[in-house]
């Protein structure tokens, strides 16, 4: 596997039906598809695409830059360290502003569609009567990641990533989204300092992890030694995949679980995490996030649970 990644930000422009909680990597993989030739499509790997919304923000502690920047949710900063390379793919959106709406844009807005619930493309809320507009639209976008393993296929064109559909009902123009920002980043420049020098780690799944499959060929995973002492700790839940018009079922350890890492390779376990580890993680599924039990981090994890 190259070690280059390539971010891609799309804007919503339709109503998506599809898995609420995100875009899957599968999903994404069949898009390209229609834009790839076989062998190259073949290569490629995609992340799950997180809902973003196209919001002014604040780089959390964390994060290599600080301050304000207008439209954060909208665009790609660049990224320099390890963690710079979350601040879109964390569902509470920690770089909300405390002014905002955190409540309501931390909520999916679906729209039945058909008989279908439907990912909304934007929310509209309303503002006081005092205030100068009478509503506030945000537009909702999709972050992901692609990843290949010949490294001369990325990065993508934007003639290929531009004009894309995704999810279900797609020949009613459901799901269809219009590139935003894209950049290619070297895994290997990247600055992992923040992961030196605790003496406990935290591990964060990001994306389910599958366990169990009923896809051909795919190989059972057992849950890492160094992830926990007992599976009664974790949460599972079921998953499915699309695969030749035909449903499969997934027995996944269900995202969004923070455990304690019981290895000694924490830099390491974080390259491995990024670009997902397990069956199924051509399809975005698996994704890990490496924290470092230090003060900003518990102090960060706080705000979050105090504005959420």
């Amino acid at each position: 596997m190259s070690n280059q990644i390539q971010q891609v930000l799309w804007e919503l422009r339709m109503d998506y039906i599809g898995h609420p909680y995100y875009v899957s990597g599968n999903a994404i993989l069949h898009a390209l598809g229609h834009h790839l030739d076989p062998e190259t499509h073949a290569a490629m790997s995609a992340s799950h695409g997180v809902f973003v919304p196209g919001q002014f923000g604040a780089f959390p502690e964390e994060h290599s830059q600080s301050g304000g920047r207008p439209y954060l949710g909208g665009s790609l900063p660049d990224v320099k360290a390890y963690d710079d390379l979350f601040l879109q793919r964390e569902a509470v959106q920690p770089w909300l502003l405390d002014t905002r709406a955190r409540d309501a844009l931390n909520t999916h807005n679906l729209r039945v569609q058909g008989g279908h619930p439907a990912f909304a493309h934007e929310t509209i809320m309303g503002r006081r009567e005092d205030q100068r507009t009478q509503q506030q639209t945000t537009k909702w976008n999709v972050h992901a990641y692609l990843s290949a393993d010949d490294p001369a296929v990325l990065p993508l064109s934007e003639e290929v990533l531009e004009g894309l559909q995704f999810g279900g009902k797609r020949n009613y123009g459901y799901g269809e989204v219009e590139l935003k920002d894209t950049q290619l980043v070297d895994l290997a420049e990247l600055d992992y300092s923040q992961l030196k020098g605790a003496e406990t780690f935290l591990i964060e799944l990001l994306t389910p992890f599958v366990l169990e499959s009923e896809c051909p060929d795919a190989n059972a995973y057992t849950i890492p030694w160094w992830w926990a002492e007992s599976r009664n700790e974790l949460r599972f839940r079921e998953e499915k995949i699309l695969e030749q018009r035909e449903v499969f079922r997934l027995e996944t350890v269900d995202h969004g679980q923070v455990i304690e890492y019981l290895g000694d390779r924490p830099v390491e376990t974080a390259k491995n995490g990024i670009q997902r580890i397990g069956s199924h993680s051509r399809y975005g599924f698996g994704e890990l996030r490496v924290k470092p039990l230090v003060e900003q981090y518990l102090e960060s994890d706080k705000n979050i649970e105090l504005n959420s």
